[in-house]
C-alpha cells in the first residue's frame, strides 16, 4: 500500500543530526583501500571531525553516524577517550554518538531512512560525511537553516551554493519559484541535468534541515540509476504531495569543500594547510617559491 500520510511541518525544536557516510569512496583508491574517504584528513583534522564539529558549533547535540563496511576508523574515532577530552575540552567531543549501519549501498535515500527511530518525530538535520563547510565571519549556514525551517515550518531546508554553468551536471539542481535571497522557496529540484536542461546553477551542498515527512517520501521513492534509492527524487515526492522545500544560499565567503574525486580532495587540503595557524604562512612561501621555479622551468 502507497504510504500517503500528509506532508507537514513539526514544531520540535531541531537537536538530533544524521551523518550519512557509508560510501565506498571509490574514486579515492587507493587512499581509501583501507580506510573511509570520511577519515581522509583535510589539514590536521580527518574529514569527518570537520563535519562533528561544524554540527555541535549550530548547538545540536545527538548524532547518528550512517556508516558501512570496513568503516570502523570512524565510531574509534569518535569514541570517548577521556584523557584528550580533558586536555582539549573541545565543544565535539560533548556531542552524543550513535552508530548504524547500511549494510548494502543503495542510495542517499535509503541510508537517511535508518535514522527514522532515531529522530523520533523531529525535524532533523543531515549532514553528508564527506563535505566541509566552511563559514568565514558569519553565522554558521546550519544555524541559519535551523532558524529558517523553524520560522516557516516546510517539508526541508536544503543548503544551495553557485556553481558553473558547465559544472551543473554533477549535482542536484533546483528551480527557484521565487526571487533568490537569503530564503527563497523552489518549484522543483533536479538530479543531474544537462546544461541545456538546469533550471538554475544552484546546487544541493550537502546540508538538508528535513521533516519527518521525509520517511514516507522515501517509501514512495523508485530505485534510480544503479538501484539506488535518491534523496532528490524524495524531494519531489515532497513538492508534489504539497509540502514546502526552501533554500539557504552559502553567502559570500563561504563554500564547501567536496572530499569526493582527487581533485577536490587535494584542493582542500591545501586550502586548510594554508590557513594552518602554526604552520600555513611558511606552506604558503614554500608553494609560491615551488610555483616559481617550475614556471621558470618551464
Amino acid at each position: 500500500m502507497t504510504d500517503r500520510r500528509p506532508v507537514k511541518a513539526s514544531s520540535h525544536t531541531i537537536t538530533k543530526a544524521v551523518v550519512p557516510a557509508a560510501g565506498r569512496g571509490t574514486r579515492l583508491l587507493p587512499a581509501t583501500r583501507s580506510q573511509p574517504k570520511e577519515m581522509l584528513p583535510i589539514g590536521r583534522k580527518p574529514t569527518i571531525q570537520h563535519v562533528v564539529e561544524e554540527l555541535a558549533a549550530a548547538g545540536l547535540r545527538e548524532v547518528l553516524l550512517i556508516s558501512g563496511q570496513g568503516k570502523r576508523a570512524i565510531e574509534d574515532h569518535l569514541d570517548r577517550d577521556i584523557v584528550i577530552e580533558e586536555e582539549r575540552k573541545e565543544k565535539w567531543m560533548e556531542l552524543h554518538f550513535f552508530h548504524a549501519r547500511q549494510s548494502s549501498p543503495r542510495g542517499l535515500a535509503d541510508a537517511i531512512s535508518i535514522a527514522e527511530p532515531f529522530v523520533a518525530d523531529q525535524p532533523f538535520v543531515v549532514a553528508l560525511g564527506d563535505s566541509v563547510i566552511l563559514s568565514h565571519d558569519h553565522q554558521p549556514l546550519l544555524k541559519r537553516m535551523m532558524a529558517a525551517h523553524t520560522a516557516r515550518r516546510p517539508a526541508a531546508t536544503i543548503a544551495v551554493e553557485t556553481v558553473p554553468k558547465q559544472a551543473v551536471s554533477r549535482y542536484g539542481i533546483v528551480a527557484p519559484k521565487e526571487k533568490v535571497a537569503e530564503v527563497f522557496a523552489i518549484s522543483d529540484i533536479v538530479e543531474k541535468p544537462s546544461p541545456e536542461e538546469a533550471p538554475s546553477n544552484l546546487s544541493a551542498a550537502g546540508r538538508y534541515v528535513l521533516d519527518p515527512a521525509i520517511f514516507a517520501a522515501i517509501r514512495q521513492t523508485k530505485p534510480g540509476v544503479g538501484g539506488e534509492l535518491w534523496l532528490t527524487d524524495a524531494l519531489r515526492i515532497m513538492l508534489r504531495e504539497g509540502g514546502e522545500i526552501i533554500c539557504v544560499p552559502l553567502q559570500e565567503g563561504e563554500h564547501r569543500l567536496d572530499i569526493g574525486n582527487f581533485q577536490s580532495y587535494f584542493q582542500a587540503f591545501v586550502e586548510l594547510s594554508f590557513d594552518d595557524p602554526e604552520y600555513g604562512e611558511a606552506l604558503r612561501e614554500w608553494a609560491t617559491q615551488l610555483l616559481r621555479h617550475e614556471k621558470h622551468a618551464h
